[in-house]
């Protein structure tokens, strides 16, 4: 695992390019923080913004008409840097993750940290899954989808394990797909801020460069999920079918009334061929695209295109990459 970790971090890239770092999980989170490090060590221009305290399962919450603290961590920065002629900037806000993409995209962060303008937002790495359904309660999916709303292509990444805080195969997973990846982000987004609004919609055919329009767009959005025993191989699939039993528990809380816990005591994955869930259960990292908008929004992404946007490469990735 760890020569693993060492030839990927080393590997050269096509482009080192300027990425936004976000989470649910928090500023602190080691996951964030390694695959920031690991991403500077590359050369990639970093600016971070995560949630001060923990936000998961948050989903797409926006913090309104409250003040949310905003505070730079220098001496983060100074702990994850690697590579000296990288920008790595490292900032928090009191606020959920979709709070952090708005301010990093629409709200100025630009001022603070000028010299890092992102091609690509990464969110996470997410410590636990976010599979089939997971992925409409996920902060960490949300943060991803916030940003593509707002034009600027994103990734988001989880270990799908609560066993172990061993980020080493989901950093190298997470480097293998942005190598993928950085022969189409090879420009600022044309997108950012939507200035054409929904009157920019790329054409629905199902050749790869228009599937790369509809991601590098931000209309379509990747989710990868990295197993608790990483085999080395990718799948790109669809959403698989998980269900959640007992999800409540209904506590003593005193004399006036009872308590609710929300926490699922059993979790079944179905067993559907070729799914997010099925890839993670086989030990293959699984790689998702979701599209940004619902079906019937004016930039929602046909179904055609869907399909064809889960076809696989020889390398198990996107076909369109």
């Amino acid at each position: 695992m760890m020569n693993r970790f060492h030839n990927a971090i080393s590997a050269r890239v096509t482009m080192s390019f300027p990425l936004l770092l976000t989470n649910d999980d928090g500023i602190h989170s080691p996951g964030l923080q390694k695959l920031a490090s690991a991403l500077n060590e590359r050369g990639h221009p970093i600016v971070v913004l995560a949630p001060l305290t923990e936000q998961s399962a948050v989903g797409m919450k926006l913090t309104l008409r409250d003040d949310m603290a905003f505070k730079e961590h220098a001496d983060i920065a100074d702990r994850l840097r690697v590579n000296e002629s990288a920008p790595l900037r490292v900032f928090s806000l009191d606020g959920s993750p979709c709070d952090c993409v708005i301010v990093a995209i629409d709200g100025g962060l630009g001022a603070w940290a000028p010299e890092v303008e992102p091609w690509m937002c990464i969110s996470g790495i997410n410590r636990g899954p976010n599979l089939s359904v997971d992925v409409l309660h996920s902060g960490t999916v949300s943060a991803a989808r916030e940003s593509a709303l707002y034009g600027l292509p994103s990734l988001s990444v989880s270990l799908a394990t609560y066993s172990h805080e061993d980020y080493s195969d989901s950093i190298v997973a997470t480097l293998n797909v942005i190598d993928g990846l950085s022969k189409l982000v090879t420009k600022k987004p044309e997108n950012l801020l939507r200035p054409n609004g929904s009157a920019r919609i790329p054409p629905e055919e199902s050749d790869p460069g228009t599937i790369r329009s509809w991601f590098l767009d931000g209309n379509l959005f990747l989710n990868l999920n990295v197993p608790e025993e990483w085999d080395g191989s990718f799948q790109t699939v669809p959403l698989g079918a998980r269900w959640y039993h007992n999800a409540t528990d209904m506590l003593q809380k005193d004399s006036i009334g009872v308590a609710f816990e929300v926490g699922a005591a059993r979790i079944v994955d179905e067993d559907l061929e070729m799914t997010d869930c099925t890839a993670v259960i086989s030990g293959k990292a699984a790689l998702t695209p979701l599209a940004s908008w619902p079906q019937n929004h004016p930039l929602g992404v046909p179904q055609s295109v869907m399909e064809s946007s889960n076809q696989m490469g020889a390398d198990g990735m996107p076909g369109w990459f």
